[in-house]
């Protein structure tokens, strides 16, 4: 029973990753040629949060109960695209300053006759 349970929760789990728009922007936005567009993709947030300002409305004017759960994923999703702006952020900076060390060990192996900067297939030595 808890297999079936587990299994079910993974399920779901990896359809709401692969599929719902949120999570696909958010995953595009982790990628190298993304991460520029992490910190414009807060606005996305502000979107969330009108629409689910919007729907508090109708449930104070009345609106049935299971708009709520609407509600909270609206939140969600707005809180989830706030925090991914600073850590996209953070991220592209690392890559940005890995990327001229990299190009830097390139030259050298480079210039030292052509060899390539992926390790040789004996315990990654040089030979």
């Amino acid at each position: 029973m808890f297999r079936l349970i587990w299994t079910t929760g993974v399920s779901i789990r990896d359809f709401l990753q692969r599929y719902m728009p949120s999570n696909t922007l958010i995953r595009a936005t982790r990628r190298r040629a993304g991460l520029k567009w992490g910190v414009p993709a807060m606005l996305v947030a502000g979107i969330y949060l009108v629409i689910a300002a919007t729907l508090v409305q109708w449930i104070a004017d009345g609106g049935p109960g299971w708009v709520n759960l609407a509600v909270l994923v609206c939140l969600w999703n707005a809180l989830k695209f706030v925090v991914n702006g600073p850590v996209t952020l953070v991220l592209l900076m690392r890559v940005r300053s890995a990327e001229p060390r990299e190009r830097t060990a390139r030259g050298r192996d480079h210039a030292r006759g052509g060899a390539s900067a992926a390790p040789s297939p004996v315990c990654g030595a040089q030979l």
